[in-house]
């Protein structure tokens, strides 16, 4: 996953201590992209304990389907206690029905992994509020990937213009290698750069692990979201928890080619997806929708 972790770690079967009665068993060592398993080895990913058919590394457990390497051996929790519910306000089965055609790569565990990096986000306000920024975000990254289908950048004739040599540190990673990958398509080296410093991640010499580990994509996303103003004002975040509107979070994400009259017929892609999600939430999309 990160660049550091290249040092392979140890796998660990899971604990032998019997687990309480009704209670999840204990999770395993926790899953590192950069370790490898084999035939038999058992990890811990996203709440549950899975077992390696094969040897293995760098695949995600849960991203890999029922004939992937890793078998799911159900929920797990420390000490053999009850497992850390994710509190994520969109159920699976929700996110599965705003993303009917989504790639297997974008997994729902993989966003609920990625939640912990930014803890405010759909906590914050009402419920009304937060069910909105749940469904301003996914509108926005749906559109951004063709309904999660497109998990890097379609045109490669724009993946040399995403270096800015004028940044000291360059583009260690070659000139082309800094396209849009992921949910809200990051791209250019100066967001890797930074998003990496933010996550603890080596981004900007390791920029595929946005299109590889569902959990680094999409924290990207959300670092983002909650943190980056982009072409506005504001945060996506701060547009819909200061009650600015659906609109703002457009703005901030892509405005400067969207807004004020400069794509209408995108402002309206992206305002259809809110509103149907924000259905699909069971609340209202509330005022400003537009940029």
């Amino acid at each position: 996953m990160l660049a550091v972790l290249a040092v392979l770690l140890p796998a660990s079967a899971a604990s032998a201590l019997p687990a309480k009665a009704g209670a999840a068993p204990a999770c395993a060592a926790a899953w590192t992209s950069g370790a490898t398993y084999t035939q038999g080895d058992t990890v811990s990913h996203g709440g549950h304990n899975w077992r390696a058919k094969w040897w293995t590394q760098g695949e995600t457990p849960g991203a890999t389907g029922q004939w992937g390497v890793w078998e799911d051996q159900g929920a797990c929790g420390s000490d053999g206690g009850d497992p850390d519910p994710s509190d994520f306000l969109v159920s699976q089965a929700q996110f599965d029905q705003m993303f009917p055609n989504r790639q297997p790569f974008y997994t729902y565990q993989g966003l609920v992994d990625a939640l912990d990096a930014y803890p405010d986000f759909t906590t914050t306000g009402s419920e009304t509020v937060q069910k909105r920024e749940a469904a301003a975000f996914l509108a926005n990254i749906s559109h951004e990937t063709g309904g999660l289908v497109h998990i890097v950048e379609q045109n490669e004739d724009n993946y040399p213009h995403y270096c800015d040599d004028q940044q000291p540190y360059g583009c260690p990673a070659g000139n082309a290698a800094y396209y849009g990958r992921g949910p809200i398509q990051l791209s250019w080296n100066f967001n890797y750069k930074a998003a990496g410093d933010a996550l603890g991640i080596d981004l900007l010499n390791n920029p595929w692990l946005v299109e590889r580990d569902p959990a680094v994509s999409w924290k990207t996303a959300l670092w983002y979201w909650n943190t980056q103003t982009g072409p506005g004002t504001v945060t996506g975040h701060q547009a819909i928890v200061d009650g600015h509107g659906f609109g703002e979070s457009i703005r901030s994400i892509n405005g400067a080619l969207e807004c004020d009259g400069g794509n209408p017929s995108q402002v309206q892609s992206r305002i259809d997806r809110y509103q149907q999600f924000v259905q699909i939430l069971g609340t209202t999309p509330g005022d400003n929708l537009r940029c």
